[in-house]
């Protein structure tokens, strides 16, 4: 009966813990089943969308990574840093012709979620546009 539930226990922290993919296209250890990204879209070119996110990461946080996924099959840029002790990725990428998909993803360190981070990290990029 001990053994049972000693079983039964171990097989749910490996469950509990594992990885997740982030949208910059790497993985993370976290809490997996759980969502943790804000998605919108803009009606502006990919650079623009790329230079606001990058901006909004860098003011909020510090910026630690930056590139372009190659092998999409559209234009694919991705930001990465840390906001409020957060892990953030900020994935821009075409839609179609003139419209641009923003998502983006944060994690705290323990592995959670903070998805109101992520939609302000969203709204500000979308002030930000709209300022320019």
């Amino acid at each position: 009966m001990k053994v049972n539930f000693l079983v039964a226990l171990v097989g749910l922290a490996v469950v509990a813990g594992g990885c997740v993919s982030t949208v910059g296209g790497g993985k993370t250890a976290a809490v997996p089943f759980v969502s943790d990204t804000a998605v919108a879209k803009y009606p502006r070119p990919v650079p623009q969308v790329f230079d606001a996110a990058k901006a909004v990461v860098a003011q909020r946080g510090t910026v630690s990574k930056e590139s372009t996924l190659l092998g999409q099959t559209n234009t694919v840029r991705v930001v990465e840093g840390k906001v409020n002790q957060r892990s953030v990725w900020v994935r821009v990428e075409s839609l179609e012709a003139g419209i641009t998909g923003v998502s983006v993803q944060v994690r705290t360190s323990a592995g959670g979620t903070d998805k109101p981070l992520a939609y302000q990290l969203d709204k500000e990029i979308a002030l930000k546009l709209a300022g320019q």
